[in-house]
């Protein structure tokens, strides 16, 4: 089973490539089929196997031989991880399957904003709609407790504090960023999008800083927010329950300790 999911990951990478590709240049993502971005050759289906093609050609188009990015096998590679990671922390569920679609359309989403500086809508809505859709399915035919409440605060309050901060930094901070992290604090409910927009201004501000002290960007460049935005969901997916259990401990312990000061 654990195959079978990396593979159907590697599949929807390959579609997650087109997303990434086309979308900021206004194409439609259904025809036509794939092409070589280089000489605009139609590609057979053993030109599209995830990985392997890539492979077998040695990187180069079968047809004018020009580079294929890496960012193909890289994408590939990393939706399939990611869909064996959610398989092995959620099981074979609805809120895997649900989780493994949400986690390619944000794999697109920060591909678009890293390589074309935009974080389209169309995505940010099909977040928000697949985890509704989740939420109505457990809910009206599973009949298990869905704290909408939770996921209506979670998004307003990423988009709240997202809009707050773009007005004070006067544009800093996009308009994409404000829409995707409350889409995000949809999927996640209020507190653990909280955590997530912690970890996005502290892995933000560290990426940041090693990236103007290494000089790969200067301080004038644009550097795009929503992939830190996407890296902190994903923590906090996999690691969310652990950090706020951790720090509910923390918390407990100084104040034991503040009790015992006080006697």
């Amino acid at each position: 089973m654990a195959l079978f999911v990396f593979i159907f990951g590697l599949i929807i990478g390959s579609f997650v490539n087109v997303l990434i590709y086309r979308i900021p240049r206004g194409e439609s993502i259904v025809v036509p089929g794939s092409y070589c971005t280089s000489c605009s050759h139609s590609l057979k289906w053993y030109d599209n196997i995830p990985i392997l093609s890539y492979v077998m050609l040695k990187g180069k188009c079968r047809y004018c031989r020009e580079k294929i990015s890496l960012q193909y096998p890289i994408v590939e590679a990393l939706n399939g991880i990611l869909y064996i990671l959610l398989y092995y922390t959620h099981g074979p569920t609805l809120e895997f399957l649900f989780l493994a679609l949400i986690s390619s359309m944000l794999i697109a989403i920060a591909g678009t904003d890293i390589t074309a500086q935009v974080v389209p809508d169309g995505l940010v809505i099909a977040v928000f709609v697949l985890s509704s859709i989740e939420k109505l399915i457990q809910h009206y035919i599973f009949h298990e407790s869905v704290d909408i409440k939770g996921s209506i605060l979670g998004a307003l309050f990423g988009g709240a504090l997202f809009t707050v901060i773009s007005l004070i930094s006067k544009g800093g901070m996009g308009g994409g960023d404000i829409t995707l992290i409350s889409s995000l604090g949809f999927v996640l409910g209020l507190e653990k999008e909280i955590l997530a927009v912690f970890l996005s201004f502290i892995i933000g501000a560290v990426s940041s800083l090693f990236l103007v002290g290494t000089k790969a960007k200067s301080m004038k460049d644009y550097i795009p927010f929503g992939p830190f935005i996407i890296l902190s969901f994903f923590i906090t997916i996999f690691f969310g329950d652990r950090i706020l259990a951790w720090y509910l401990g923390l918390l407990a312990v100084e104040r034991g300790f503040g009790i015992c000061a006080l006697w």
